[in-house]
């Protein structure tokens, strides 16, 4: 699916996410109205659904027809089926997301039971980590013996995997107590990224 349709996809979802803009559709598909006549019914104040119909206008849903000093809104004859037939008519194979450089990565190194295989590379390692750090909460504090834990059931190394964690800043110890770090403190990003 083209970049273009999948943006246009999504701000029309997170637009029909708002109830109001979902009520303003309904009343606007039996013909148009004021915005003064909307905010009544609603029950909303009118700059409140100036801005909804400005959201839906944007969007390609919603036309305006001036009328001296009036303005009449209505739904679009076949925007919706339009929308829907942009969804509808693709291929799935397009819809799927795409795989990525780092899906790859994890697909070689961690077996679907969840075994992992600590890879040479260091940029194809620093993925592996990543995926091991996502097991633990960020914030939350672990004794080793639930760091251990955890690791052994991916990998039966847990002592070289704590130490890679560690140096690649994505956990951090004191005193036996470790904690996952915030991704932006993480070391090495930059370069396990493929070129």
């Amino acid at each position: 699916m083209p970049e273009a349709d999948v943006t246009a996809l999504l701000a029309f979802f997170k637009a029909m996410a708002n109830e109001s803009r979902l009520k303003l559709v309904g009343l606007l598909a039996h013909g148009e109205h004021t915005v003064q006549e909307l905010a009544e019914v609603l029950g909303l104040k009118e700059p409140t659904v100036s801005h909804h119909l400005a959201v839906l206008k944007d969007l390609g849903l919603v036309a305006v027809r001036p009328d001296g000093v009036m303005r009449w809104h209505s739904l679009k004859p076949g925007a919706l089926a339009q929308m829907n037939r942009r969804l509808l008519d693709q291929d799935p194979a397009a819809l799927a997301p795409e795989e990525t450089w780092e899906d790859r990565i994890l697909a070689t190194f961690v077996a679907p039971d969840g075994a992992l295989t600590i890879p040479a590379s260091r940029r194809k390692r620093w993925v592996v980590l990543k995926w091991l750090a996502e097991k633990f909460a960020e914030g939350a504090r672990y004794p080793e013996r639930a760091v251990n834990e955890t690791i052994q059931r991916h990998h039966w190394d847990s002592a070289t995997l704590r130490r890679e964690l560690i140096g690649a800043s994505m956990m951090a110890r004191e005193a036996g107590v470790y904690w996952r770090l915030p991704e932006a403190e993480w070391r090495g990003f930059a370069d396990a990224k493929p070129e």
